[in-house]
């Protein structure tokens, strides 16, 4: 995020970053069935956050709970937190045996830029659950973990 006009620009620290994102996260986003929040609150750096995904409509994720790992090291936001389903999916971009989300499978990681969110990755996993390719794909029995 920048901010600045007559051509400047001031990039917002890391942190105070983090910080937008998680007053975002804890107030709800949108029809709330996408939600993030810290792992834990004494963790000064912000790494590690708990996202949660609420299966879409009309397809085989409809009504299920996915809860996810996002890690962000200190190069966040400048390159993408490493992202994990906890909960066992069978979407393209998820790796079968460890949950990670592929950044060359999944185009918000693979183009990454900086004004995107932890909001926006978990939203665009929401849509991807609702893509031809995946919204029929057999899933694994419900509240199975990786």
């Amino acid at each position: 995020m920048t901010l600045g006009s007559g051509g400047s620009s001031v990039v917002v620290p890391r942190n105070f970053r983090l910080l937008e994102e998680l007053e975002r996260g804890e107030k709800g986003i949108g029809d709330g069935t996408v939600s993030y929040g810290m792992d834990d609150g004494d963790d000064i750096y912000m790494r590690s956050w708990t996202g949660t995904i609420i299966g879409p409509h009309n397809s085989v994720h409809e009504g299920r709970i996915y809860q996810l790992k996002l890690f962000c090291d200190k190069d966040y936001p400048e390159k993408p937190p490493s992202v994990r389903f906890h909960s066992r999916v069978n979407m393209t971009c998820v790796n079968h045996e460890t949950g990670v989300v592929e950044p060359k499978k999944f185009v918000l990681l693979a183009n990454w830029q900086r004004e995107y969110t932890m909001e926006d990755i978990l939203t665009q996993l929401k849509k991807e659950m609702a893509s031809p390719h995946n919204r029929k794909l057999v899933q694994p029995p419900e509240g199975t973990c990786f």
